[in-house]
């Protein structure tokens, strides 16, 4: 990719000693993150320039945590709970999605019990975070509908959150604008750099408000999904999200009618539900995950793995686990083997 090469060119230019640490996966995991950390301090690194989507940035600032702070980076799950901020680290988005970017967010792959564990502090908001669309240019159509939704989730979950300010509304409400308006010609083979700026600056607003209001059940039982099943966080999210709001509505009607008139839609449950549905679907987003094998244990693992989860606190309205399992049951299929 040119642009990748470009920044490699201009980094070795002007730092003559570098390392690339790319032994990391889609969800990245905890021993990805400590084996990150041993290479940093192996080669007695400084700063860190993470390049790519959510994954590599939420793996850089796992491996930022741990080698300032030490131990294992499971140890540091839950709000505030890091001493000491990291080495300086500069992030390079290549997806407009995640906001992992500018967040105080990074989500880490428990691997021994398959669940992905928040870290939330503001000692893991990067340093500086260099926007640009021209990353998007090479992105899949499939990978600009996933994160553009993921991106989408987080502005509507930050706008009804029940920890939502005047402030983290500015910015759900542009982000929920600029991504309704620029989606679909991102996504279309005919997509314009415009397009992609577009989509790029509404992450990064979405960003914002989510990183400081907080998100809700979309992201509650898509981190589940993501750990028990090793699924894409952000096709995790598009085939929730309307399932959800459909739960959430009558705890917060003010709020997602606001949401609707965003998107000059009817202010009114159903108006909004269909449009998510239609937009999903248009995005090549199907309606559900088929698994191949569905037993009341996995079940059991996801709903109380999604219960468990930080960013359940933020949602409007409490779920238990009958409401868990009733979304799940709306999503997840087996397959039909023959």
């Amino acid at each position: 990719m040119d642009w990748f090469s470009h920044i490699i060119s201009v980094i070795s230019e002007n730092v003559p000693d570098y390392c690339i640490f790319d032994d990391l996966t889609e969800n990245p995991k905890d021993y990805e993150a400590m084996l990150g950390a041993e290479y940093f301090l192996k080669n007695e690194c400084d700063l860190i320039i993470a390049i790519g989507g959510g994954s590599p940035i939420d793996c850089a600032k796992a491996i930022s945590i741990v080698s300032t702070n030490g131990g294992h980076i499971l140890d540091y799950v839950g709000v505030d709970q890091i001493n000491l901020p990291g080495p300086p680290l500069i992030c390079i988005p290549s997806t407009a999605g995640t906001g992992a970017d500018v967040s105080q967010f990074a989500i880490i792959a428990d691997s021994k019990n398959l669940i992905k564990k928040a870290i939330i502090s503001k000692k893991v908001v990067p340093d500086l975070a260099l926007i640009d669309p021209i990353p998007l240019t090479t992105l899949s159509k499939e990978l600009i509908a996933v994160t553009g939704m993921d991106a989408l989730t987080h502005a509507i979950e930050a706008y009804v959150s029940n920890a939502q300010s005047e402030l983290t509304d500015v910015h759900a409400s542009k982000a929920i604008k600029l991504i309704q308006e620029s989606i679909e010609k991102a996504y279309n083979s005919k997509r314009t750099v415009y397009d992609l700026n577009n989509m790029m600056l509404g992450s990064l607003h979405a960003g914002i408000a989510f990183s400081n209001a907080s998100l809700g059940a979309v992201h509650a039982l898509a981190h589940s999904l993501g750990g028990v099943l090793d699924l894409p966080h952000g096709k995790c999210n598009s085939i929730l999200l309307c399932h959800v709001i459909a739960f959430n509505y009558n705890s917060s009607k003010k709020r997602y009618n606001e949401i609707a008139s965003f998107m000059g839609l009817k202010k009114d449950k159903e108006a909004i539900i269909n449009y998510i549905n239609d937009l999903t679907l248009s995005l090549g987003i199907p309606e559900k995950f088929h698994v191949n094998k569905l037993n009341r244990s996995l079940k059991e693992n996801l709903i109380e793995n999604a219960l468990n989860d930080p960013c359940l606190i933020t949602n409007p309205c409490e779920l238990n686990n009958k409401d868990v399992e009733r979304i799940y049951d709306k999503i997840i299929q087996q397959k039909n083997h023959t």
